[in-house]
């Protein structure tokens, strides 16, 4: 893995906490250039200076396309090449269609659906002409499986993974990797945002991913072509059941999915 990753440059957006930071950690580790971003430039260079090695860090609004294609304009000028894009940046809000602001539901289109995009634009030039690079996309077992009070945030992620699979077809020729990682609840301050009131927090909290285990995980399979990584396996199986059988998954776990 070490050999793979030494020297590379790895652009890791939402990198102030959490899964971000950890990716960062495991990046610095093998030998790797992490290239930090997220709005919280002071965050950043706090995790910077506890990395080992080489990193750097740009405070960028993922939200702002006009932010996006400065800041890797600048990163691109400063580095030359971006060997890795890992698209983590995101957040969720768990509420009704009834109750939710249409404002919100643009915010999470805004941040994990069109940042996202351009992000990736800002790439696709270079690693094309290169013939190599890897693009990685944090996305949710959520995109694979609603439940209710997720409509705005799995209707994002059911994009990234429809924007993800298109995109891994649409570069094979070109030999650009591209990963989807679906994950279930992780330890973070994502729910923070989704759930302030802390009720599906609590019910998920046995299932929780350790977020150093998931970035391990990534990291593990950078500059490899690993076509999605799921976790935990057991709810991955679950999704799988669920596109088959949706109206009895609905009926038999109908009580555990409406416990947001």
């Amino acid at each position: 893995m070490q050999k793979r990753i030494a020297g590379k440059k790895v652009v890791i957006t939402g990198a102030s906490s959490g899964i971000g930071a950890r990716i960062a950690w495991h990046v610095a580790e093998a030998g790797g250039v992490p290239i930090l971003l997220a709005r919280r430039r002071e965050k950043l260079a706090e995790i910077a200076n506890a990395l080992t090695g080489e990193s750097y860090v740009y405070a960028c609004d993922i939200a702002d396309v006009q932010a996006i294609q400065e800041t890797f304009r600048i990163i691109i000028q400063e580095h030359g090449t971006i060997d890795a894009l890992i698209n983590n940046a995101g957040f969720g809000m768990f509420e009704t269609v009834y109750d939710m602001d249409m404002k919100h539901f643009r915010a999470m289109f805004d941040v994990n659906v069109l940042g996202l995009i351009q992000c990736v634009k800002e790439v696709l030039p270079s690693m094309m002409e290169r013939r190599e690079g890897h693009i990685v996309h944090i996305a949710s077992q959520a995109g694979k499986m609603a439940t209710p009070k997720s409509a705005g945030y799995a209707s994002t992620k059911h994009a990234v993974l429809g924007f993800t699979n298109a995109l891994r077809m649409e570069l094979k020729p070109h030999h650009v990797h591209v990963t989807a990682v679906n994950l279930g609840p992780v330890r973070t301050n994502f729910f923070d945002t989704a759930d302030p009131q802390g009720t599906y927090q609590q019910s998920v909290e046995r299932y929780m991913l350790d977020p150093d285990k998931v970035a391990e995980r990534v990291v593990k399979h950078l500059f490899t072509s690993k076509r999605e990584i799921n976790m935990p396996g057991w709810m991955e199986l679950g999704a799988k059941v669920y596109q088959l059988m949706p109206g009895v998954m609905e009926k038999v776990l109908g009580k555990q999915f409406a416990r947001k």
